[in-house]
């Protein structure tokens, strides 16, 4: 647990609370069905407030649908898989056999009972202080002017002006059962040597978060460097 919590950015007091947080519905009568109704209204009320302060010029409308695309099921799946949360999931044992542990509805509700139980644990300022921390490198890298297109359209388009060539998508491997399948997709970049992976539901939702994963890369210090030595 330590070392979830260490990615987390924050130590619980009442580890019950953690546990709870943890604790799926298949294994418990006490577990995070609550909690996340409790962080579901935290990470709303959070993310939308870093939103209101970083673009003071956008009207509401525009607000709620950048809020939408963040807090959604695609992205928290995402930041549950950086934080390998399915390691500290407990399940019930049906669950546990047939790949609840990487289940994107089970690691998105667990990501947000984890901040309701922090909010339970040391108020909203640790909550927020959480949200920030996982969700703050999206809200920053945010481009208004590409709102409304999904990764794979605007890497497509980050690409193309720079004749790069268009990227490769392939199906690493499916697990699960077959009615909770989980799809493991690559997305490869050979001009730029950028290779990156996406986990999703479904391979479309796979396929767009590794486009979001190379997409970040090139807009950062990656690409920078890669074209300076293609320079």
């Amino acid at each position: 647990m330590a070392g979830l919590e260490r990615r987390l950015g924050h130590a619980w007091s009442d580890r019950g609370l953690l546990l709870q947080a943890l604790t799926h519905r298949s294994h418990s009568v006490r577990n995070n069905e609550r909690l996340e109704f409790l962080g579901d209204g935290v990470l709303n009320c959070v993310v939308g407030l870093m939103l209101f302060q970083r673009f003071p010029e956008l009207p509401e409308g525009r607000l709620s649908r950048l809020r939408a695309n963040l807090v959604n099921q695609d992205s928290l799946h995402g930041v549950a898989l950086e934080l390998e949360l399915g390691r500290y999931l407990r399940l019930g044992e049906g669950e546990m056999r047939s790949g609840g542990a990487q289940r994107p509805s089970i690691l998105a509700d667990a990501l947000e009972s984890l901040l309701g139980a922090a909010l339970l644990d040391a108020g909203f300022d640790a909550a927020r202080a959480m949200v920030e921390r996982l969700f703050g490198p999206m809200v920053a890298g945010i481009d208004p002017a590409a709102q409304g297109k999904d990764a794979k359209t605007r890497l497509q388009e980050w690409l193309q002006p720079r004749r790069h060539g268009l990227p490769s998508y392939s199906l690493l491997d499916t697990t699960g059962q077959a009615h909770a399948q989980t799809f493991h997709v690559e997305c490869r970049i050979d001009a730029l040597d950028v290779v990156t992976h996406g986990q999703g539901g479904s391979r479309k939702a796979a396929e767009q978060q590794a486009a979001a994963a190379a997409l970040a890369i090139l807009e950062g210090y990656g690409a920078r460097g890669v074209e300076q030595e293609q320079a």
